[in-house]
């Protein structure tokens, strides 16, 4: 996937500058582990960190498109799944390659097209581009938003990054953080552009930001639209099916050992399925589908069914594997495992911010240690929730109605709100206000098709919301998460042709047996396990041992204890001690929605502070 950094100034001679591009890019370290290399000229200084996938010994970046000082520079992250189709076209257009990349491919891509090429892409990337010819950078991103982008305006140009972590690197930014920044971290809102740290951007989903002499220019290439769905229910089933198994086909592509996060669930065990089938049909490796599974040491004995998780994963995730003929590791964690104040720091340095949804990130970083172990590129279900309906939230006539984001139904009902108002934190914020203002401007955006009304059209409002906010946060965790072990998540769901044909499929065929991710069933049936399609959808796993909340509940006492703690700026030690005083097991229940996570945000926000130096201005 790698990572990577730069600057642009049009009043400075960078080429003076180089080690503060070596600085920044050394932050993006674990993204890219193989190789790492800078490119500077006079106003513009480029950095790459590299996981090799593709290409190992001929994709070393930055890379030029000639040997002169007038041709094009890259800078590029992530996989562009259809680049032998397009290598084969720029071909027959006249262009020779000097290597079997995709990241030659793409840089070409731009010489024939222009800014245009981006929407010739299919997979996931984040790039920039220095063209000398016309003095202009440019930032994209992929369509769904999958690899992260940042960037820094500055009087003259720009600096930009993988992650915040390789802007706050350039001396002259700083790390910053208002009161928008904070409703930011504590509202779950996730706005689109927005980095929390004053100052910063995110490049938009789809999105081409330039920057020349002249300005910037920020640029749509993608964006959802809506468009009737004229196809049957059995062809709709059908398209669904065939689009999967093509997409995941084309994911396997690399030059380097792939494999899948399995939970159990219908979504991990479709794109584990689909690989295993791929892999059967000749992909030349004559190997199993890898598959890994987390789980949690007693928690099977343990476990009591809540509004989230109804069964554990771990029995479902073993039949799959064996139904499919997977090579299985379930890697089983302890209190321990999750506690480990080595681990919480890569959690945190890895996503420059305080943990959203507690445990879960911490095992998800243990998890993706171990499948490092045994290979680069891992496959997962994320997005399908989204896509096909199958949180509670899209359920829950409740949410469906409410006039607010429709996980905070949830985030409510689990404590979180709750929590928040207790230690004062959600009117201090004026949370309420944010979260309305921030929803409203969603709603703005989301596009409608002439005549739709009813609950056909508040559902689409609901996907809207589901892929554009709550899904690029968990795209970015995962993919921050991952990268911190020099892991490559690719996620088939995401792919663009998939999310624009359920998108615009109507209410009714994706719930057409009343249950969540009915279409979805419907198109892997006979592929899964009937048990695996007619379970219930869980998230990923928490643990619920008491010994875990008590940990967190120390930990916090112990951030109070402390006069100089960074957390009593938002609420006194007073307000942080009632939420403590609820009775041994009322935070045993986890997830980004319970009060326990917002026990664990108090916790690393303290921790955070101090390890980025961050200055709050409220």
């Amino acid at each position: 996937m790698c990572g990577l950094a730069g600057w642009l100034s049009f009043q400075r001679d960078l080429t003076l500058h180089t080690s503060i591009a070596a600085a920044m890019n050394a932050t993006l370290e674990c993204r890219g582990p193989d190789s790492h290399g800078i490119w500077a000229s006079r106003h513009a200084l480029l950095a790459h960190r590299r996981l090799a996938v593709i290409d190992l010994e001929g994709g070393k970046q930055p890379m030029a498109s000639a040997e002169d000082s007038r041709s094009p520079v890259i800078t590029y992250t992530g996989e562009t799944y259809n680049y032998r189709e397009l290598r084969e076209e720029l071909r027959d257009l006249g262009h020779v390659f000097r290597t079997d990349s995709d990241t030659e491919v793409v840089l070409r891509a731009y010489l024939e097209w222009g800014a245009a090429f981006a929407e010739r892409l299919t997979g996931i990337y984040a790039m920039a581009i220095w063209d000398p010819r016309t003095e202009e950078l440019l930032l994209v991103r992929d369509r769904m938003g999958v690899k992260p982008l940042y960037y820094w305006p500055t009087d003259d140009g720009v600096i930009f990054g993988s992650e915040p972590k390789a802007i706050l690197a350039h001396p002259h930014t700083e790390a910053v953080v208002d009161a928008e920044g904070l409703r930011e971290i504590f509202g779950i809102v996730k706005t689109p552009g927005h980095a929390v740290f004053r100052g910063m951007h995110e490049v938009r989903p789809g999105t081409v930001v330039r920057f020349s002499r002249a300005g910037r220019q920020v640029t749509r290439y993608w964006q959802l639209t809506a468009r009737e769905h004229t196809d049957d229910f059995d062809t709709t089933v059908a398209t669904v099916r065939s689009l999967l198994e093509e997409i995941v086909s084309s994911q396997l592509v690399a030059d380097v050992t792939v494999g899948t996060l399995l939970s159990g669930g219908l979504d991990s065990s479709a794109v584990t399925a689909l690989a295993a089938r791929a892999l059967s049909r000749g992909d030349g490796s004559g190997r199993p589908v890898l598959a890994f599974s987390v789980d949690f040491k007693g928690h099977s004995e343990r476990f009591q069914a809540n509004v989230q998780w109804a069964d554990p994963d771990t029995p479902f995730a073993v039949e799959v594997a064996e139904h499919v003929g997977a090579e299985h590791v379930i890697v089983e964690l302890d209190n321990a495992d999750v506690l480990d104040d080595e681990v919480r720091e890569q959690v945190l340095r890895a996503q420059d911010l305080p943990v959203s949804t507690g445990d879960m990130e911490y095992s998800l970083l243990v998890l993706c240690r171990a499948l490092k172990q045994r290979m680069t590129v891992a496959l997962s279900g994320e997005a399908a929730d989204e896509l096909f309906g199958g949180y509670t939230w899209f359920h829950d006539r409740e949410a469906v109605e409410g006039d607010t984001f429709p996980w905070h139904h949830p985030f409510e009902k689990a404590g979180g709100i709750g929590a928040l108002r207790t230690v004062g934190l959600w009117g201090r914020l004026g949370l309420t206000e944010y979260v309305k203002q921030r929803y409203a401007e969603a709603l703005e955006e989301v596009p409608r098709l002439a005549g739709e009304s009813g609950l056909q059209a508040r559902m689409r409002e609901l996907t809207y919301l589901n892929l554009t906010r709550w899904e690029n946060f968990l795209l970015d965790r995962k993919d921050r998460i991952s990268m911190a072990t020099a892991l490559e998540v690719r996620v088939p769901f995401t792919d663009h042709r998939l999310v624009e044909y359920v998108y615009n499929t109507p209410w009714e065929m994706k719930s057409f047996d009343g249950r969540e991710k009915s279409l979805l069933r419907a198109a892997m049936r006979g592929v899964l396990p009937d048990s695996v399609l007619d379970r219930k959808k869980n998230p990923y796993p928490s643990t619920q041992d008491r010994g875990y909340e008590r940990a967190v509940r120390e930990r916090l006492e112990a951030v109070i204890a402390a006069d100089d703690s960074p957390v009593l700026r938002l609420a006194s030690r007073e307000e942080i001690r009632r939420l403590l005083d609820a009775p041994e097991g009322a935070y045993s229940m986890g997830g980004p929605w319970s009060a326990r996570a917002v026990l664990e945000r108090l916790v690393e926000f303290d921790r955070w502070v101090r390890l980025y130096d961050v200055r709050i201005e409220l």
